[in-house]
């Protein structure tokens, strides 16, 4: 345990809507941030692997250069879809998050280097990836290291913020501001569980792209199906691994919410891995048949479900490390309805538009 004088002090400012209001609202805003960073992350690392392949097999290539086109706008997305989750997780559990953030002081400003070079990497590839030289692969994989840290320094941070207990030994071992968590034992598998979900994702959107591509260009079509669906079945059955990892891992009070201890958060577990085992099922049996449009919308609504409750479960076990040191009684409620009601509509309207703008952009559109 630690000092109760080491966690800062609660923000004397009064929330302007409701504790649940703002809990809604960061797990929705962040369950769509979710949404555009897999789509990030696992286009990024399938485009990789199509770049290799496509010293042996010619068609790769034509799929690389369909994704690298789309890289650019999936990176400011997740960004700008990652700003109002931010924010709700400040307004709850600023005196955690701003704390964490202090101790890693250092490598959490290079997350804003990190992002930047890798917006470059991406427009570079983008326009430049149909040259003949092997340039634009090496720039995509210096990108993709650049987000893979990110993403590692966001796991970092936000597993340093869920345990008070080792802030003061860190801070004092690197004043500076150079602290990490490796010592979490949590943080590996986390960490891989977050990418191999943006992988199947990943997968998906080869498999929208098929589907754009299908009265046009089947033959090309098909390859985006067989390839996006094998990427997404591999990543899922993978997940199943690291999941058992990541739960093992977790400290045993907490590892057993999810095995019966809590009953919501057991059934959000069972929703998650019988969605997965759903979804690889659909994704097979739309592989065989061809059935392009089963995989497009069969297997993203299932699992939209299943990240929906791995949202919620984040959620869960993150309340549940800081039960001895979070109180949402504590909070002072001042409702500002007419400013809570403009902020849902402006944040409604962005969302419409986002998606407005990318049917403009013709993001599934086939080449």
């Amino acid at each position: 345990m630690i000092q109760p004088d080491a966690i800062p002090a609660l923000d004397p400012n009064p929330l302007p809507a409701p504790y649940w209001v703002f809990k809604l609202l960061l797990i929705v805003t962040f369950f769509l941030h979710i949404l555009a960073m897999n789509l990030m992350l696992g286009g990024g690392v399938l485009a990789l692997v199509l770049k290799w392949r496509s010293r042996k097999h010619a068609g790769s290539n034509r799929i690389f250069l369909d994704l690298a086109k789309k890289l650019p706008v999936f990176l400011p997305a997740t960004v700008t879809l990652g700003v109002a989750p931010l924010l709700f997780l400040q307004v709850l559990y600023g005196q955690f998050f701003y704390t964490s953030s202090i101790v890693m002081a250092w490598p959490w400003f290079l997350v804003l280097v990190f992002v930047t070079l890798a917006y470059y990497g991406f427009y570079y590839v983008s326009y430049r990836g149909g040259r003949p030289d092997a340039r634009a692969g090496r720039v995509l994989l210096f990108s993709m290291i650049l987000i893979f840290l990110i993403g590692f320094l966001f796991s970092n941070n936000l597993t340093l913020s869920q345990a008070p207990s080792r802030w003061a030994a860190k801070y004092f071992a690197s004043p500076e501001g150079w602290s990490l968590n490796l010592s979490e034992p949590t943080l590996i598998p986390r960490f891989l569980h977050f990418l191999l979900a943006a992988v199947a994702v990943g997968g998906l959107l080869l498999v929208f792209l098929a589907v754009a591509n299908w009265k046009r260009d089947q033959d090309y079509a098909r390859q985006l199906l067989q390839f996006g669906g094998k990427a997404f079945m591999h990543a899922t059955m993978a997940q199943f691994v690291v999941g058992i990892a990541f739960l093992l891992s977790l400290p045993r009070d907490l590892r057993m919410l999810f095995m019966g201890d809590n009953p919501w958060a057991t059934a959000l577990l069972l929703i998650g891995v019988g969605g997965g085992i759903g979804a690889i099922m659909l994704m097979s049996g739309a592989l065989r048949k061809e059935n392009v449009r089963a995989a497009a919308f069969y297997v993203p609504g299932v699992l939209v479900v299943v990240i929906a409750s791995m949202s919620l479960m984040r959620d869960i076990l993150r309340d549940a490390y800081l039960k001895p040191y979070f109180n949402p009684g504590q909070f002072v409620v001042s409702t500002q309805w007419s400013v809570l009601l403009l902020f849902l509509a402006l944040f409604l309207a962005g969302v419409v538009l986002w998606f407005v703008m990318l049917k403009r952009y013709g993001l599934f559109g086939g080449k």
